[in-house]
């Protein structure tokens, strides 16, 4: 936490390098977080862009609370999406499993993985946004508990709650496939 602090600082006084590697080590983490909440793969490049422009042109009014700059960011990444959606009256939707899916993986792994990810889909659809939200910062950005709360502005608890909750209604969705 400390080296991140000092890389943040760095990069408050304008150190090029202290930037590029805030940029390296957040991008992907910030990009799966935009691609599985637009489902857009082109948008979600842009979005992506977008979200460490603005990060760039305000860090300087950035003040370390002693959470992880990366909170900071996801906020950042969570307003571009929300403005995004606003400004989208019709949303295309890329699949999943397209996003995922990459080169060498056999046939067989590729159609079970295809079925789960349909079923994932449908399922993520019958949980509140804010539930969608926490799965995502948890499990596809791997944050922890405290870094999604602070993410989200809400408390751990309720970060615990929501999760709960939505692994639950998850479940029972994909069960009754």
């Amino acid at each position: 936490m400390q080296n991140e602090k000092n890389v943040v600082e760095q990069a408050k006084k304008g150190e090029q390098s202290a930037f590029a590697q805030i940029y390296e080590e957040n991008f992907d983490r910030i990009y799966r977080y935009i691609i599985v909440r637009i489902r857009n793969q082109a948008e979600a490049e842009d979005l992506t862009e977008q979200v460490f422009l603005k990060a760039l042109e305000s860090i300087r009014s950035y003040k370390w609370k002693g959470t992880p700059f990366s909170a900071w960011l996801y906020r950042i990444a969570h307003n571009q999406v929300v403005d995004w959606q606003r400004k989208m009256s019709k949303r295309q939707n890329l699949p999943l499993s397209d996003v995922i899916v990459g080169g060498g993986v056999d046939t067989a792994s590729v159609a079970e993985l295809n079925l789960t990810m349909d079923d994932l889909r449908i399922a993520i659809t019958k949980i509140t946004d804010l539930q969608r939200q926490v799965i995502v910062l948890r499990f596809t950005s791997g944050l922890s508990i405290a870094e999604t709360a602070k993410s989200l502005g809400k408390s751990d608890g309720a970060v615990k709650a929501l999760q709960h909750s939505a692994l639950v209604a998850l479940r029972k969705a994909m069960s009754g496939r």
